[in-house]
């Protein structure tokens, strides 16, 4: 699995969303088994799925010699993709692509650099070259659904890469039902529903409530959104499948008639009531309130957005 992003333990936890035996074995490289391709082309953290045909030295000769010595079952034409993982390792992949591409013509295959029917990568990282054949890509449309780019935007909202992250961990896939209970313009929602879910949010402003369906309506076409109270949800019990939230920042000292510190706990107290799985996201840890109310805190990630800003990413089972 090729990851994207700089973070590799955040980006193989959620690639666990579509695959089983995630195993992170070179920096921005991770072997799993059981992938499940469709679920494979909504993740955000990885760009594609290649099926392996081995590993060696991270130099272009070891490369070649893999793919000379390969057992290869495939007809058509080919195409060689060469990749120096965040230039780790200084190989040219130009000169990697012509000395790999010539092997597969000694091998009898014709080279189609515009539309192969097979696309053969060789990735290069720290202390290891991984050879591959593409099974599946992602698909890379987030910048089509940047917050100002909304039918509905309000400041401070979050970046669809990372809330399709964290709703693939939460459980987002057809037939999953996902709750955003502090949902705001709606972008949890979005790519919870273009991940397959049925979604629903609630959010405790009028105004937001009706710009997040109305941002649904536009992307996705499909969901509920309701004015209500994060601490007194309108669901029954065990009925909601996974929850994401971000909860509001340590600056807003006060929302609605809560503070801070009782919406937090009473959101997590009643998702606790809902559902059996919730990613929380947060500016500082909220692991002692979590664990409190009845929560195992099955991982806490530390990602930071900018200098003054590290999110704390929840990752809450029971």
């Amino acid at each position: 699995m090729e990851l994207a992003g700089e973070e590799d333990d955040f980006a193989a936890r959620e690639a666990e969303s579509a695959a089983t035996g995630v195993d992170i074995v070179a920096p921005g490289l991770a072997t799993a088994r059981g992938v499940e391709t469709d679920r494979a082309r909504t993740l955000a953290y990885t760009r594609r799925v290649v099926e392996l045909v081995g590993h060696c030295d991270p130099d272009i000769d070891a490369a070649r010699a893999l793919v000379e010595a390969a057992a290869i079952d495939r007809e058509g034409t080919v195409a060689v993709r060469a990749r120096d993982v965040r230039r780790l390792t200084g190989v040219s992949t130009s000169d990697a692509e012509i000395s790999i591409g010539s092997a597969l013509v000694e091998r009898g295959f014709d080279v189609d650099l515009d539309s192969p029917d097979h696309e053969l990568r060789v990735y290069f990282s720290e202390d290891k070259c991984l050879v591959g054949w593409t099974v599946v890509e992602s698909v890379r449309d987030f910048g089509d659904r940047k917050p100002t780019d909304r039918p509905f935007f309000q400041p401070g909202s979050m970046a669809p890469l990372d809330a399709r992250a964290f709703v693939n961990i939460a459980g987002a896939k057809p037939g999953a039902r996902i709750l955003d209970p502090m949902c705001g313009t709606g972008g949890v929602l979005l790519e919870a529903g273009l991940a397959g879910a049925d979604v629903v949010g609630v959010d405790a402003q009028e105004k937001m409530a009706r710009g997040a369906k109305v941002n649904l309506d536009h992307y996705v076409g499909s969901g509920e959104v309701v004015r209500g109270d994060a601490t007194a949800l309108p669901f029954s019990d065990d009925s909601i499948d996974g929850v994401v939230f971000d909860a509001p920042y340590g600056r807003q000292s006060k929302i609605a008639r809560h503070t801070l510190e009782e919406l937090v706990r009473g959101a997590l107290s009643e998702v606790a009531r809902v559902s059996h799985r919730c990613v929380m996201v947060a500016d500082r840890s909220w692991v002692e309130v979590a664990e409190a109310v009845g929560w195992e805190v099955e991982q806490v990630f530390e990602r930071r957005v900018h200098r003054s800003l590290v999110r704390y990413v929840h990752l809450l089972n029971r």
